[in-house]
């Protein structure tokens, strides 16, 4: 299953991981096909970090799951926080709603693969694991915080111009990054 966020700025495509996350996948294609998310903004940027959106009031404090109450995470060993993943935001263990986030940090800071090497697959970070941090980039401190429901497949140029947009008070940009639909193909 795939899904096509489509923005003022160009298309993303992203392969959706269901077996990883069931709920979350269920809980975005639902809204999504209901255009919960169409005409939405991407309302905190942080260039080298990621891209945030899915709130309805646009503020980072609002939105909800399609069950009208927050969700438990869902962690999975295969599913990481590499570069273009699409990750739920939430405000604390179990509490995912709608809003969701893109990975877009290109690179891990040095000290922290080194811990992560150091760690290796007693802490959670098997050596592939740690090959593909260091190829793709990406926020490992995430993983096992937020829950990874899909992967960035084409349209890595629409991610870093929404990763260059000015942005103002609290990360927000100041001309709006707009989510005009999102297409789902199962």
């Amino acid at each position: 299953m795939e899904a096509i966020i489509k923005t003022n700025k160009g298309d993303m495509r992203f392969i959706l991981n269901p077996e990883a996350a069931p709920k979350a996948v269920e809980n975005f294609v639902t809204h999504a096909k209901n255009g919960y998310y169409d005409g939405l903004i991407f309302h905190r940027v942080i260039k080298d970090f990621m891209i945030q959106g899915g709130d309805p009031t646009g503020t980072g404090c609002g939105g909800e799951s399609i069950w009208g109450r927050s969700f438990e995470d869902e962690f999975s060993l295969d599913a990481r926080n590499y570069y273009g993943a699409l990750s739920m935001a939430n405000s604390g263990p179990n509490t995912n709603g709608s809003q969701f986030f893109i990975v877009q940090a290109k690179e891990v800071p040095d000290n922290l693969l080194s811990q992560m090497k150091q760690l290796g697959s007693n802490g959670g970070f098997p050596d592939d694991v740690i090959q593909v941090y260091e190829q793709k980039g990406g926020t490992p401190w995430l993983d096992f915080h937020h829950t990874v429901f899909g992967m960035l497949t084409d349209g890595e140029d629409t991610l870093e111009d929404i990763a260059s947009t000015r942005t103002g008070m609290g990360d927000k940009p100041v001309y709006d990054v707009v989510i005009e639909t999102i297409i789902i193909e199962d």
